[in-house]
């Protein structure tokens, strides 16, 4: 595969600790976005006790360095507040992009059996082989499901949800 591809992979585990130490090693693939571990224990209760996003506060401090410097025409106080406008439009965008990953991961939960977990990684792959190689390290399936059609079925559920 010569050209890249934004893919959310599913990697699935028998074995909730085997994906707890396999999404440690997947925080380092190449192209990674955000990698999240879904897990459902023995009585059914669903946790998701970890997640990673890389570059998370990035957009945040980004525009509040811009705004700061369009604020250096007001003087000190025009940086102070120039800052501060560009951290909190930072920060919502960077909540808003927070919030639709959370709802992709309630809607693959359904996935995942009594006792056993979901890896959710999120990337830019340019070929499949790392992180094929980490699912057969650890034993796992994958399954690859195109970004964009898995950020319109996540549209589609929220959708219907609110209508109900």
């Amino acid at each position: 595969m010569s050209d890249h591809h934004h893919n959310v992979l599913l990697l699935g585990f028998t074995d909730p600790a085997d994906c707890r130490a396999a999404y440690e090693k997947a925080k380092h693939l190449p192209g990674l976005r955000q990698v999240a571990v879904v897990e459902r224990d023995a009585e059914g209760v669903l946790d998701f006790p970890e997640s990673h996003v890389r570059g998370a506060g990035v957009p945040t401090v980004g525009s509040g360095l811009v705004g700061g410097l369009v604020g250096l025409l007001g003087g000190p106080i025009g940086v102070l507040l120039g800052f501060a406008a560009g951290a909190a439009l930072g920060n919502a965008a960077e909540q808003s992009e927070l919030t639709e990953g959370g709802a992709g991961l309630i809607l693959l939960s359904s996935r995942v059996e009594d006792g056993r977990a979901l890896l959710v990684v999120d990337l830019v792959e340019h070929e499949h082989g790392p992180a094929d190689a980490l699912a057969a390290e650890y034993g796992a399936t994958v399954e690859r499901l195109a970004a964009e059609e898995f950020a319109a079925q996540v549209r589609a559920a929220e959708k219907k949800a609110e209508q109900d």
